[in-house]
């Protein structure tokens, strides 16, 4: 089987990440996709806790039908999330499958400074998808929503229906993530 792996720290998931793995899905030659929430942000960033994140990529996945789920071996990996170490580790549970990474436009050049770098390009091939505003040659561009505009839109009191399915924004809601940026 051939599996895109869709790492990130999803913090939160954003229908962005639902449409590029839709496109990644109808687009490129693989059978499935599988979500892979980081452990812990390799740059320190601050993140919702891993399981609640994980319970978000879910309930994400679960609109894109079987063919997608989340994987989360980067859990059972622990420490600081490295995308080479994470692959390796696929390739060793799963020897019967051929990964590919999905990487957004605005990471092709910085993948080149990434943790084993070489070793990685070696291992994996690499399915880029256009970013708004990144890379006007990259293809159908996706919507331009981040987390970060998420968190901010959440701070801020504003609405973020528009930007996080349903089943995500409940999930917020319901377990009190991003508590400092929801209004009581």
């Amino acid at each position: 089987m051939h599996v895109a792996l869709f790492g990130g720290s999803f913090n939160p998931p954003h229908v962005g990440h639902q449409l590029a793995a839709l496109y990644v899905l109808e687009t490129a030659p693989v059978d499935a996709l599988w979500f892979v929430p980081c452990f812990q942000h390799a740059f320190e960033k601050a993140l919702a806790p891993f399981e609640q994140r994980v319970n978000m990529c879910e309930a994400l996945a679960a609109a894109l039908g079987l063919r997608v789920r989340v994987e989360t071996i980067e859990g059972t990996l622990g420490g600081a999330s490295r995308t080479l170490l994470t692959v390796k580790a696929l390739q060793a549970a799963y020897p019967q499958n051929r990964f590919s990474l999905v990487i957004g436009s605005d990471l092709r050049a910085e993948r080149q400074t990434w943790y084993g770098a070489d070793e990685l390009m070696g291992l994996v091939d690499f399915l880029i998808v256009g970013r708004a505003g990144v890379d006007p040659d990259a293809g159908v561009v996706m919507p331009a929503v981040s987390s970060t505009d998420v968190r901010s839109r959440l701070a801020a009191g504003l609405p973020v229906d528009a930007y996080v399915p349903k089943s995500v924004l409940e999930l917020i809601v319901a377990n009190r993530l991003y508590q400092s940026f929801l209004q009581t």
